[in-house]
């Protein structure tokens, strides 16, 4: 199992995630022990799923404005938000 020390850390090795290399275990020392699975992309588009589920839309709508509102954070918000002490 891999010891990540740093979201740089982390990012290479999301970096050369692939289908060969889908699977990746790692530990943040103070956090616990994460697995990380890259799956395939679906070519099905959202729209197609909306149309499936009215209330997916609906989600997507409340997420949408959640997030205008201050109320949610980007994987790379995330990312920036860890710091040296969240790694030992």
């Amino acid at each position: 199992m891999n010891k990540v020390m740093s979201s740089d850390e982390l990012m290479k090795y999301i970096n050369n995630m692939d289908s060969e290399n889908s699977v990746i275990q790692f530990s943040i020392p103070g956090k616990g022990r994460f697995t990380l699975v890259l799956q395939e992309e679906d070519n099905q588009s959202i729209e197609a799923d909306i149309k499936k589920n009215p209330q997916l839309e609906m989600m997507f709508k409340e997420s949408a404005e959640q997030y205008k509102n201050g109320h949610g954070v980007t994987t790379s918000d995330l990312l920036k938000s860890l710091s040296v002490k969240n790694f030992s």
